[in-house]
Order: structure tokens, then C-alpha cells, then sequence
């Protein structure tokens, strides 16, 4: 992933700056973050804040995680929709 790249998914989630570098997804919203390196995979799911420092990637989940990846590892990123855009179970 460039840093192009992942400006973009910033704007695509409405993510703005807070402290310390962070840029912080509005309530309701959340990225997905797709790695992959020496051939194994992983998904970083309900991505609320992402931080850049030099070439490291932090991410912190909704649930209060914090992963740290190589920004060459991330390939791909999602924009998932925002919780207010769920159907309810039935019939409206």
C-alpha cells in the first residue's frame, strides 16, 4: 500500500486528524485492512483509528486492539458502511 492509498481510504471513511497522529473514523464508521506477507493473510476488521509512523501502519479496532504492520505488507482496505445503514431482521 502507498500512502496515497491510504489517504484515500481517509477520505472515503470521513476520517479526521486527532492527537498524536491519528486519523480517527467518524462514530459508525470503520475500515478493513487486508495484509499479507511471506504468503500468510490476515483481515483487521472495525478499524476506527489508523496512525502512520515512517513505514509502520498502527491500527486500532473498535475493541480497543492495536496491531502494528509494515505499510509494503497492507494491500487492500475497505470502507464498510456505516452502522446506521443496517437492515433490521423482518419486515419495516
Amino acid at each position: 500500500m502507498t500512502q496515497d492509498h491510504l489517504s484515500a481510504l481517509y477520505a472515503a471513511a470521513e476520517a479526521k486528524k486527532g492527537e498524536e497522529g491519528w486519523m480517527i473514523l467518524p462514530d459508525g464508521r470503520s475500515i478493513t485492512l487486508y495484509v499479507a506477507s511471506s504468503g500468510a493473510t490476515l483481515s483487521v476488521s472495525r478499524v476506527q483509528g489508523v496512525r502512520l509512523d515512517g513505514q509502520l501502519l498502527h491500527a486500532r479496532t473498535n475493541k480497543g486492539e492495536h496491531y502494528i504492520m509494515a505499510l509494503v505488507d497492507a494491500y487492500a482496505g475497505s470502507v464498510d458502511a456505516p452502522s446506521s445503514a443496517t437492515k433490521k431482521a423482518g419486515f419495516v
